[in-house]
């Protein structure tokens, strides 16, 4: 499911850099194909719970697992949003500014791989290393507004191409919230500690 959502993000991201809509159309059996583990997944740990009554550290890990499926799954709809846009970006005159939307999405995919990582194999080092680079994809998307504003307000003719790239760049932002979320997640699984509201795991 994990490795979907990587293709996804890939794919929307590129499809934009490249001006190539073909591999548009991949995002969304993508999304098809992530849907559907999400429902497995689900059923799976619903099933689990049901029939095992975990507790303790057996409770946290399938709450941990339940949780991380939902933002996969929310991933994979924000990759399908990148979509949308591009493909009403890629009918428009192009912005010429320079934006580093390759950038923000090969860190936002780095993130997804890295917090899966940490959950397979327990890493709570790992998990806050995901959370610590939060901030550099923040850092890309306020540049991205910061550069788009004014130029909307210097080419009123094509502020909708732009308003497509703020959007592009707001919803990789939220991507790297969801593995911001599945690191603190893996936190919670492996400690029982609860980081959320940025506080870190007790030594």
């Amino acid at each position: 499911m994990g490795g979907f959502v990587e293709q996804a993000i890939e794919k929307a991201t590129h499809a934009l850099v490249a001006r190539d809509r073909k591999e548009l159309e991949q995002v969304h059996q993508l999304e098809a194909k992530i849907n559907e583990k999400h429902i497995e997944v689900d059923n799976a740990c619903l099933e689990v719970l049901a029939r095992l009554s975990p507790v303790a550290a057996d409770l946290r890990l399938i709450l941990a697992i339940i949780k991380i499926n939902t933002d996969l799954e929310r991933m994979g709809d924000q990759a399908v949003n990148i979509s949308y846009n591009a493909d009403r970006y890629l009918e428009d005159k192009e912005v010429t500014v320079r934006l580093d939307l390759s950038r923000m999405s090969e860190l936002v995919r780095e993130m997804v791989r890295d917090s899966l990582d940490a959950f397979l194999n327990g890493d709570t080092v790992l998990a806050q290393d995901v959370l610590e680079r939060d901030d550099a994809v923040d850092e890309l998307k306020n540049k991205a507004f910061e550069v788009l504003v004014p130029y909307m307000r210097q080419n009123p003719d094509n502020i909708e191409a732009a308003l497509d790239l703020l959007l592009i760049a707001r919803n990789l932002e939220r991507m790297a919230d969801h593995a911001t979320n599945i690191a603190e997640d893996v936190i919670f699984a492996c400690t029982g500690e609860d980081v959320r509201h940025g506080v870190g795991p007790s030594n």
